[in-house]
């Protein structure tokens, strides 16, 4: 029978050593999985982040073999892994998020055994992501296990699949149930599959060729977060009465497609998906996590009210899509086919693909398999890439006939061009009203769109903004304070809301996390758009403002709790609530009575005299808040710039030329100032690119080699509402302040309009 053994104790590791070791070097570091080494440089914005090829050595005894045949099983090694065994290459394996299997050689083994593993995250044109805005952890940051199984088994060599697929299809109050067991060696053996709905039997079959057919009467669906119910289908693989080898999995029963105009449905019934996008990595940690990381993950992603998520930008972990399938999340999973297309990773996108796909097929939650994202940054005009996405969905249709591809495309990218009409449906990430524009253009996009297109399902699969621990009564786009965050997502809901045909929309994201080359709003290494802080400790106010929107928990919350000290004699307070009616105290004195509108936002203007304690009550739920008149602006609330190189009031501004302080948009409405951002470009590749082997430039996922009309023309409609001084904060402190001050200067000999 079947052993499975996690073998995640007792290694040993080291980031200098250059080869595999021949004995078990126990000079280096012990530690046990899952592990990664970047937990802490690859989270801090500092030049230490370490991409480099490291070696995990563990010592096997030949008594743990107890298998016919014995497999290895790495659920992750990132980003690039070769297997050893005592000294000999077993297999290599090219791509850090997906499980991969190698077998054992049976002559070659030892009383003990030395298993030596190389995890290797250096820059590498062959495999995805290499250019993205998040940190790529190198480690072995999930399970490794050891499967002993018969000579006669359930097949553990495809793709790191499971060795059985399971396709329900409806047919009115009953399901069919196709299966397809693959098997080893298996000639006369009989496959016995039972359906269990809990510790019921509901159905039994025997096959041959692994091949079955079993019809649940009265199915329960699996419907959702409003039900989601599952089943589980056992495997035996049986030889003249005795069970050689036995497998089980889960599986639901439901229909879903996307209408138009309808957007999504299930089971017939309209489901519109509204939820958040996800990154799994956690503060020194990385990616190694817990059941109980994952787990609490999955519990605050219910709290807010989401019933689906977009897994970015890679596989994730099996316990993570398990806790999916109980929770009834609908699933978008992708590749980290991401932001810069590489002719020479073709075949690395078809291998991820494959397994993304065989790995998951069971997993009821998962409805929509990603291609890529945001992959057209440098133009999407080139035919090798069209090709790519073509073939990736190509494969997908044959993997899997049941579910639907899509495209995460970016703001730059035409609707009118032929890569975004090659997935089943389509997704955009906008940014309205952070990089760039203003958050109504958001509205109309997708009007547009849907009237040009009114066949193609359209959806929001990324936007948001950065709000870290800074405040203010004024907020404005790209002030990174709390209360924009919460202005810009109250607006988006609103525009969200209004539009149905909408298929899904995803909040990037749900939480913060990390990008070590970001140097961004005071806090470098870290991308603070989440609804939730990094280390998962703080709701940030329009976490509530999503939970008083989806969430049908009777709640109420008052906003701006870390904006205490302020100036204004009236202050704006705002409270979320899905209660009928909320009415907030001020010291014990009410000071207004509002019944809910349209939207679930309530916004009361207090006087702000001493220190006033403030109470908002809905349904027998109270919270509570303090505020305190100041006389001058706490600084503790301001975004600190000390990190840069320059004083930001030390910049010229003479009246009626630009400056700096002015936005690309309108510098670039006048000849001169078009010139100067030809300029401004230029310096910025020669800036960014120093270091590169190819002299290309990489901005936050973003990367452009030669200057050209079309690149330019192409990111003007996303960051046209920039400042110059917002560019060069976003940059990090790459610019020296000669640099910065000549800019300026040039634009000083630029007129206004």
């Amino acid at each position: 029978m079947r052993e499975t053994k996690i073998i995640n104790q007792g290694w040993y590791f080291s980031d200098t050593a250059t080869a595999c070791p021949s004995t078990l070097p126990s000079d280096w570091k012990g530690l046990d999985l899952p592990h990664t080494w970047n937990g802490k440089d690859g989270q801090d914005g500092g030049n230490d982040y370490k991409r480099c090829k490291a070696f995990y050595c563990k010592e096997i005894p030949a008594s743990e073999l107890t298998g016919k045949e014995n497999y290895l099983e790495f659920d992750a090694v990132n980003s690039s892994a070769e297997v050893f065994w005592n000294g000999k290459s077993l297999c290599v394996h090219h791509g850090g998020y997906s499980r991969f299997r190698v077998i054992i050689p049976c002559d070659d083994i030892k009383e003990k055994n030395i298993l030596t593993v190389s995890a290797d995250n250096s820059p590498n044109e062959t495999v995805y992501p290499q250019t993205a805005d998040f940190t790529f952890y190198g480690g072995i940051y999930r399970s490794v296990k050891l499967i002993c199984v018969p000579e006669t088994h359930f097949d553990l060599d495809y793709y790191g699949a499971p060795g059985i697929t399971v396709t329900p299809e409806l047919k009115g109050e009953n399901a069919d149930i196709k299966i397809q067991a693959y098997t080893k060696n298996a000639d006369g053996t009989t496959v016995k599959f039972t359906v269990l709905d809990g510790e019921n039997i509901v159905g039994e079959a025997q096959s041959h060729d692994g091949e079955a057919l079993i019809t649940i009467n009265n199915v329960h669906l699996w419907n959702g977060r409003i039900d989601p119910h599952l089943y589980t289908l056992n495997a035996e693989l049986v030889k003249d009465g005795e069970v050689l080898d036995n497998i089980s999995t889960r599986f639901g029963c439901r229909t879903f497609k996307v209408d138009p105009e309808k957007g999504f449905i299930l089971n017939g019934k309209e489901y519109p998906l509204r939820g958040v996008s996800r990154h799994q990595d956690n503060p020194d940690k990385g990616n190694a996590l817990s059941y109980e990381d994952h787990k609490r993950d999955i519990d605050l992603i219910l709290e807010v009210g989401a019933n689906t998520i977009r897994l970015a930008h890679y596989q994730h972990a099996q316990e993570f899509y398990d806790l999916c399938d109980e929770s009834g999340l609908v699933i978008w999973a992708e590749i980290p086919y991401i932001s810069r297309h590489m002719h020479d990773a073709y075949d690395n996108t078809i291998s991820q693909m494959t397994e993304l796909v065989t790995q998951n097929y069971n997993h009821a939650s998962i409805c929509f398999w990603g291609l890529s994202n945001e992959i057209t940054i440098a133009g999407a005009d080139d035919p090798h890439l069209i090709k790519n996405h073509k073939d990736l969905n190509n494969l997908v249709h044959k993997l899997d006939s049941t579910r639907l591809t899509t495209i995460a495309s970016v703001t730059m990218c035409s609707p009118d061009n032929e890569y975004v009409h090659i997935s089943d449906v389509l997704s955009y990430n906008h940014y309205f009203g952070w990089y760039g524009g203003s958050t109504e253009m958001n509205g109309k996009w997708f009007d547009d769109f849907h009237k040009k297109y009114p066949n193609k399902p359209i959806g929001l699969s990324e936007y948001g903004c950065e709000a870290l621990n800074w405040h203010t009564s004024n907020p404005v786009q790209g002030d990174y304070t709390e209360e924009y965050q919460s202005y810009y997502h109250e607006e988006l809901i609103k525009q969200i809301a209004e539009r149905p045909y909408i298929w899904a929309t995803h909040v990037w994201n749900m939480f913060d996390f990390a990008a070590d080359a970001r140097a961004e709003g005071g806090e470098n290494g870290m991308n603070h758009k989440g609804l939730v802080t990094f280390d998962r400790q703080y709701k940030k106010d329009s976490f509530y403002a999503y939970k008083a929107w989806l969430n049908p928990e009777p709640m109420v919350h008052l906003c701006s709790k870390r904006y205490i000290d302020r100036v204004e004699d009236v202050t704006k307070v705002t409270v979320y609530s899905n209660c009928n009616e909320v009415e907030l105290f001020a010291n014990g004195v009410s000071v207004a009575k509002q019944t809910k509108g349209k939207y679930p936002f309530f916004y009361f203007e207090v006087k702000n005299e001493g220190e006033t304690t403030l109470e908002a009550k809905a349904d027998g739920l109270t919270d509570t808040s303090t505020i305190r008149k100041v006389d001058t602006p706490n600084e503790d609330y301001i975004m600190k710039e000390e990190n840069q190189v320059i004083n930001w009031f030390e910049i010229t501004t003479p009246t009626g030329f630009f400056s700096i302080n002015d936005t690309i948009g309108d510098i670039m409405s006048t000849f001169k100032g078009k010139i100067c951002m030809v300029k401004l470009l230029l310096l910025i590749k020669k800036v960014m690119s120093q270091g590169t082997k190819d002299g290309k430039a990489e901005v936050m996922g973003f990367s452009f080699g030669k200057i050209n009309k079309s690149m330019i023309e192409s990111m003007y409609g996303m960051v046209k509402g920039f400042t110059i001084k917002r560019c060069f904060m976003m940059l990090g402190n790459k610019f020296t302040k000669e640099q910065i001050l000549e800019v300026n200067a040039m634009l000083n000999k630029v007129k206004k309009k």
